[in-house]
């Protein structure tokens, strides 16, 4: 059974993003691009909705998890049909060797590669607004797991090109914390589970990894409650309000929200899922929840992240 078990772990590593399941599929349309930068060909999907809103439209940048992929995350997290309700544009970056460098370094395959995704993300900002029109005032970056730990450091290194940030099962690595510095306020929405089994709520090393095969990682991350601690300071907020979330269904979870109204519109923002596993609330959850623990229902995390994106 211990065996099995590991096995599934193994495998939760390399599809932690299926486990984030909605019914808003990619479309057929949506390209599959390139972009060039530091000698390598990246690549990113994007959806562009048949109804965009007037004037320049927004952008978010969706990240996969490790094992991942963009055409994974694409069918997966429902940004696509929250798109077309609401007139932006969805890209879905994609990591080297379904990865991403998140500041853990040999703990990921992107980051024991040293590869350059703080500026490949800058790169692609850059490119969106040239060749789609994008509002460079209003791009936006959320993911999950090793995506919401490159989200986390995308707010630390640029700030000055997003206007907020939505990490999902992803607190910020340790190793980002001494040089993380604003170059203007960032709301920032945050969302973990108390019983996330692969990147603790209460902070250490990430259990599962796609640096070395599943194993542990040797690079710890902060705590959820020092992460939102971290960004209450450089937002200058106050202690952030609590409140419980009612209950829409029985299903052994439950979400508090602790919300600071910081200076300039700018709020730092924590949805706590007591008893949320390593998944993305409201989805299907697909992967076995022995393995990642089990998917909340209280909220959807999509809607969420997209209504906080709006309001900022």
């Amino acid at each position: 059974m211990l065996k099995t078990l590991a096995g599934a772990v193994v495998c939760a590593a390399l599809v932690l993003t299926a486990a984030c399941g909605h019914s808003s599929a990619k479309s057929p349309d949506d390209p599959y691009l390139t972009l060039d930068h530091a000698g390598a060909q990246r690549h990113y999907l994007v959806h562009r909705p048949a109804a965009p809103a007037q004037g320049r439209p927004a952008a978010v940048l969706v990240f996969h998890g490790g094992g991942g992929s963009a055409a994974q995350m694409a069918e997966t997290s429902g940004f696509n049909r929250l798109a077309d309700a609401n007139g932006f544009i969805a890209v879905y970056p994609e990591g080297i060797d379904r990865s991403w460098n998140d500041g853990r370094g040999a703990d990921t395959r992107a980051g024991a590669a040293g590869v350059d995704d703080v500026g490949f993300v800058a790169a692609l900002i850059d490119h969106m607004i040239a060749a789609y029109d994008v509002d460079p005032a209003r791009v936006y970056a959320t993911g999950m797991s090793n995506g919401g730990m490159l989200t986390q450091n995308l707010g630390c290194r640029l700030s000055g090109r997003l206007a907020a940030i939505a990490p999902v099962a992803g607190s910020l690595a340790v190793a980002n914390e001494p040089d993380c510095t604003l170059a203007q306020p960032l709301p920032v929405l945050q969302i973990h589970g108390t019983a996330d089994r692969i990147v603790p709520y209460e902070g250490g090393v990430v259990r599962v990894t796609s640096g070395n095969r599943g194993a542990a990682g040797t690079q710890p991350v902060l705590s959820v409650a020092a992460t939102q601690q971290l960004w209450r300071a450089k937002n200058n907020c106050p202690p952030p309000v609590s409140s419980q979330l009612p209950a829409r269904t029985d299903d052994g979870t439950s979400v508090t929200l602790d919300a600071s109204r910081c200076p300039g519109n700018v709020d730092v923002v924590l949805y706590t899922i007591t008893n949320g596993g390593h998944t993305w609330p409201g989805s299907e959850g697909r992967l076995p929840e022995v393995v990642v623990g089990p998917v909340s229902h209280q909220i959807d995390a999509s809607e969420a992240i997209w209504n906080f994106f709006a309001a900022h």
